[in-house]
């Protein structure tokens, strides 16, 4: 990595478009700073991975995980919905949110959707292009060739290409630079450790920027889907969006220093620091859901007779922590008026909390989990 080339700026007449190297090669690492960076992610996402095979009901966790993410990752790109109003459905949505809240769910089938297909597709352009088609779906990037990698020039930062902070390759070499790298992420004779290698991934997918729109969210979805595909992480645990979105300046700026400064090592170091500290708190959120669950459950038991009804509410809540007497009725099959005292004796646990504040439409959310996810 001491003589690491990014690439060039070729002249294109008014403008200069960045040409990246292939990474389809074989690398070598020297640096004992990011060696140690490495050790410490790879043990911190082995305990991660360990903690997730004992928790029960692992599926609702990572749907929340999942929501997370895709709230996270679209906000990185402007969009305003947080977990609370990706949750809320459509018509509960005020008109002038309802873009943000669709590009929101599109994140969340778009991820969902690659997961389940990893089982039948590889880490490829293919899943890569499938996923793209689902995320941009009806949503204000659907004119822009879903699914398709872009035909004409794109540019990131600025008004105009002419005072654009960055301008990928040009589109004709986006199918060969896409190549290289589906042929990189599975370059066996590369003996490159796989945390490295979707470091690298994820900054060469930027850079390539291979759609119209969209790129900055597959490019991070692409990370989870790399550590699935290569069984680094037995289920979807590990989302570096909300590390992305916190530290946003840092992202950019260490994604374009490769481009500028072919410091590769810096990025490198910013993406595994990434690493270290999600998975920390991934280990710390499981943690604390099990104590909320266990103690949640104990006081629904103390309900007796009524804790039947209560209980099946709670758990769709750890699903789906929003809720409205509707949904309560259609859970568990009984009156309006036995639905409200479902909501009142959680409400009186402290599991449930109005938060509209109206006299009509109530909707209540477990605040507490929630919380514990923002």
């Amino acid at each position: 990595m001491e003589n690491f080339k990014s690439g060039q700026y070729i002249n294109q007449g008014y403008y200069k478009s960045f040409q990246p190297e292939f990474i389809n090669k074989q690398w070598s690492l020297n640096d004992i700073e990011i060696q140690a960076l490495l050790s410490k992610a790879d043990r911190q996402l082995g305990r991660l991975d360990m903690y997730s095979e004992h928790i029960p009901d692992i599926d609702l966790f990572i749907s929340m995980h999942v929501l997370k993410e895709a709230t996270q990752s679209s906000r990185i790109e402007g969009t305003q919905t947080n977990m609370e109003e990706a949750l809320l459905e459509k018509e509960d949505i005020s008109i002038e949110k309802r873009d943000d809240w669709e590009e929101v769910q599109n994140y969340i089938l778009a991820m969902n959707k690659a997961i389940a297909m990893l089982k039948d597709i590889p880490f490829s352009s293919r899943l890569i292009k499938e996923t793209h088609n689902v995320l941009l779906q009806g949503v204000r990037g659907k004119h822009k060739l879903p699914g398709e990698f872009r035909t004409s020039q794109n540019w990131i930062g600025g008004a105009s290409i002419t005072d654009a902070t960055f301008v990928p390759p040009i589109h004709p070499n986006i199918n060969e630079l896409m190549s290289d790298l589906e042929k990189f992420a599975h370059n066996e004779e590369i003996l490159l450790p796989d945390l490295l290698k979707i470091a690298i991934i994820h900054y060469q997918f930027e850079t390539i920027h291979p759609f119209l729109d969209g790129n900055g969210r597959v490019g991070r979805l692409l990370i989870t889907l790399y550590l699935v595909d290569k069984e680094i992480l037995k289920q979807p645990i590990l989302y570096l969006s909300d590390f992305f979105e916190r530290n946003k300046t840092l992202y950019y700026d260490n994604l374009m220093r490769v481009r500028t400064h072919n410091d590769l090592k810096q990025w490198l170091k910013f993406f595994l620091v990434g690493i270290i500290e999600t998975t920390k708190n991934g280990v710390k959120t499981f943690d604390a859901i099990l104590k909320l669950k266990a103690s949640a459950e104990k006081a629904i038991q103390e309900l007796g007779s009524r804790s039947n009804n209560v209980r099946k509410v709670f758990n769709y809540l750890l699903n789906h922590p929003i809720v409205e007497v509707n949904k309560v009725i259609e859970i568990t099959n009984v009156s309006q008026r036995t639905a409200y005292n479902i909501i009142e004796d959680l409400v009186k646990l402290a599991i449930l909390e109005e938060v509209t504040g109206s006299k009509r439409g109530k909707i209540y959310a477990f605040k507490k989990y929630l919380n514990l996810f923002n």
